[in-house]
């Protein structure tokens, strides 16, 4: 290329510039720690309400409810992450969220907020706790660690095969 290069020229043959990929996430209480959800993957937040035993279901599944006619099993994230039970009171909730395969409550002492932090500023939880295999990340914030759940794991695919074989023993349901 002869001649001087234009101003158009840089812009377009520029280095590209990293951006800063702004992630959302759901905070929530369980005891004193604080934990998070993408905002994505998350419907609603609910008051608890009764939940219905299902026999033979994995152990994490404490039952499920039922919302707008559709069967939504309750997951344990406590008996998930071995930390004491907690009977569900008036003022516990249910935080509503999406997997890949199904919807589930997941019964949560409180919701905090939304967040928004940079995506580099995630912390892989397997570069510091390889054995936190329910835990993908890792935020820090000015107040404290929020660790971020992997909820495509907090069933094994053997468990999701229990549940789905708990919720039709009697009979068929919509998931």
């Amino acid at each position: 290329m002869n001649g001087p290069v234009s101003s158009a020229h840089l812009e377009t043959n520029s280095v590209p510039r990293p951006t800063r990929e702004i992630t959302q996430w759901v905070t929530f209480h369980l005891d004193d720690g604080r934990y998070a959800l993408p905002l994505a993957a998350v419907e609603r937040i609910i008051r608890a309400v009764y939940v219905t035993q299902v026999p033979l279901a994995p152990s994490v599944v404490l039952g499920a409810i039922d919302i707008e006619g559709r069967i939504v099993p309750v997951l344990s994230v406590r008996r998930r992450l071995g930390l004491a039970e907690r009977p569900i009171d008036p003022a516990s909730q249910f935080l509503i969220a999406q997997t890949r395969w199904r919807r589930v409550a997941l019964l949560i002492d409180a919701v905090e907020t939304v967040i928004e932090c940079p995506r580099a500023a995630i912390a892989e939880a397997t570069l510091i706790a390889p054995q936190l295999e329910y835990i993908r990340g890792i935020i820090h914030l000015t107040d404290g660690l929020v660790l971020i759940q992997d909820l495509e794991r907090l069933l094994s695919a053997d468990e999701a095969r229990g549940l789905d074989d708990a919720l039709i023993q009697d009979g068929p349901r919509v998931l």
